[in-house]
């Protein structure tokens, strides 16, 4: 039987957890969103080496497991002298990672957009990076808003794979609490609603601001 007195206990420890859970996310989106702006312009510029550098980017964080590239910078890095602390490890391979889904993202909403205006553009003698930022991605925005918050979404769950280099998120600290109270079941069930009521907010948010967004459009 499930002990509520005791949940109650702990549940301010486990709490603890989600404003880094939360940081680590947003923190992890805003580099993702760099990387793809990037990479995308990498991609669209039509310099042959930095399109293919941006596809194999793209290619290699989307095409193996999140954990693995979290090890790969918590532990690997230190084989080559570069000490990186747990929290940071983690905003970089969650960004790192989620810079190649946003890539993506942005690109479709960038070629989602009517070619012809592309064209004015160049017409008028804007380059293609000009053409990028003050034409099209403006445009895009508001397209690749609502798969955006998804992926911050996807990024606050994911974030529970850093339980597995000690980063003192939501999963993290649930189980510090079942190494001291050896009630796994209560824990891990209390740590899955809490998640579930912070991806349920920020889907109602989400789909608020798709709604505001599509209304104004």
């Amino acid at each position: 039987m499930i002990d509520f007195q005791f949940l109650a206990e702990t549940f301010a420890a486990l709490v603890a957890g989600v404003p880094l859970t939360l940081r680590l996310a947003v923190s992890a989106v805003g580099l993702g969103a760099m990387l793809a702006l990037l990479i995308t312009w990498m991609r669209l510029c039509g310099i042959a080496p930095f399109s293919w550098s941006a596809q194999l980017y793209v290619f290699l964080f989307r095409s193996t497991p999140l954990l693995v590239q979290i090890f790969l910078i918590y532990f690997g890095l230190p084989a080559l002298g570069i000490n990186v602390p747990a929290y940071w490890s983690g905003v970089i391979a969650l960004g790192l990672n989620s810079g190649g889904f946003q890539a993506e993202i942005v690109r479709a909403g960038i070629e989602s957009i009517d070619r012809g205006q592309s064209e004015a553009a160049r017409s008028i003698g804007m380059s293609r990076f000009q053409t990028l930022i003050f034409i099209l991605v403006p445009q895009a925005v508001r397209r690749v808003i609502p798969p955006l918050t998804n992926e911050l979404i996807t990024l606050v769950k994911s974030s529970s794979l850093l339980s597995a280099i000690a980063a003192l998120e939501l999963t993290h600290a649930g189980q510090l609490i079942i190494a001291r109270t050896f009630a796994p079941f209560e824990i891990y069930a209390a740590v899955a609603v809490i998640y579930l009521l912070i991806v349920s907010l920020l889907s109602r948010a989400s789909a608020l601001l798709e709604q505001r967004v599509f209304v104004n459009y």
